[in-house]
């Protein structure tokens, strides 16, 4: 047993500082924001912006000046009122009184066969014309350069789609370490710096910010083909990529800011919808994810507490190793500082727990409950792209 352990302890050691240190180099390959000057000229290519929104009062007021205040380029914004039952209409069609630029459409059903975001978008892209369509959420804040220096990186780049990792307001110990711990698990699961590799199966898409051109998004199939798609940001990247369209993704940086989740109930609330979901609802995925990060995550820090000799040595590494990604995954999210990383292995136990209550739940219940609608499983997973 103790041999075991001690090559077990070995491959999650040379896993965190082979791979993990791997993974740090190419992700300084991923291009910046920041490091695209604004178009300059007359600005002519219209951006369609494009906005679901759904109980979102208290987000709007702060959100939406920033979406209106674009300097640079051509923009419109098409925001959707999907079935809200606070004052998110109202503030939408304030707004728009004193701005034409902004379009609402207000939406009181769900046809069958859709969910209600993926919807909300395609019904926004139909009262749309920009050349570019730029799909964001409503709690999401831009700098005012943000959508002028997108453009110059998709020029550049000869882009058809990108996304940007957006930087995430953090407040607290469990924000900072749930939150890094997931942004941790994505970037080595996805693998973001093969993204613009069109033989590579790697692909992305987040929500806070999804510029496609308007002639790839219709030739991959619009959002009908992701109408009962739960991760529907992820796979519209996966859509446009598997049509054959140049796809790469970006840090966005300060230029594109939101808090995704307020405390620790709400990341667990917000993730138990989404975790299985992306794993395409398969059993063994969930299962392996648990105990792979169990392994990878927790076990190393246990270990230090009853192992001597070359398996401690063994342990200290893998958790050295381990606390050192953490700190630089939450030095590139724009956390106030990489100081959390030392909470790795908490981090580690509050998305297997997730991961787990993710799968649980939806089976359980036979779907999900997504802004107060129940969605069958078989139907979410025959429409899984």
């Amino acid at each position: 047993m103790h041999f075991f352990l001690t090559i077990l302890l070995g491959i999650v050691a040379a896993f965190w500082i082979f791979y993990g240190g791997y993974c740090l180099i190419r992700i300084q390959g991923i291009p910046r924001l920041g490091d695209f000057a604004p178009e300059t000229g007359e600005p002519h290519t219209l951006v369609s912006i494009l906005v679901a929104a759904r109980n979102e009062a208290s987000n709007l007021p702060r959100a939406l000046p920033t979406l209106m205040a674009h300097e640079g380029a051509n923009f419109e914004v098409v925001a959707v009122d999907d079935r809200s039952d606070d004052a998110t209409g109202a503030i939408l069609d304030d707004f728009a009184a004193r701005d034409p630029r902004l379009h609402v459409v207000h939406i009181h059903d769900l046809p069958a066969g859709w969910l209600g975001k993926p919807h909300a978008l395609q019904t926004a892209y139909e009262k749309s014309s920009g050349e570019w369509l730029l799909f964001t959420d409503a709690d999401v804040r831009f700098h005012p350069e943000a959508v002028a220096r997108a453009l110059r990186m998709v020029r550049e780049r000869n882009l058809d789609h990108l996304t940007l990792v957006a930087a995430l307001d953090m407040h607290g110990f469990w924000e900072h370490t749930a939150l890094s711990y997931i942004a941790l698990a994505f970037l080595l699961g996805i693998r973001p710096w093969l993204v613009d590799k069109p033989a590579a199966g790697s692909y992305m898409g987040i929500g806070a910010f999804q510029m496609v051109r308007r002639s790839a998004y219709e030739a991959a199939g619009e959002h009908k083909r992701l109408a009962m798609e739960v991760v529907d940001d992820m796979k519209l990247g996966k859509m446009v990529k598997r049509a054959g369209f140049r796809s790469n993704v970006g840090f966005a940086e300060g230029y594109v800011r939101l808090r995704w989740q307020e405390g620790l109930r709400n990341i667990t609330r917000g993730l138990t919808k989404n975790m299985f979901a992306g794993m395409s609802f398969h059993v063994w995925k969930a299962v392996g994810t648990f105990f792979a990060v169990l392994i990878l995550s927790v076990l190393p820090f246990v270990a230090l507490a009853f192992t001597h000799g070359l398996t401690f040595w063994l342990a200290v590494a893998a958790s050295i190793g381990a606390i050192v990604f953490n700190a630089a995954v939450l030095r590139g999210s724009g956390a106030e500082s990489p100081v959390y990383g030392i909470a790795h292995p908490v981090g580690a136990l509050v998305f297997a727990w997730i991961a787990i209550r993710s799968m649980v739940v939806t089976l359980w219940r036979g779907g999900i409950v997504w802004r107060d609608t129940f969605y069958p499983l078989d139907e979410l997973r025959r429409g899984s792209v």
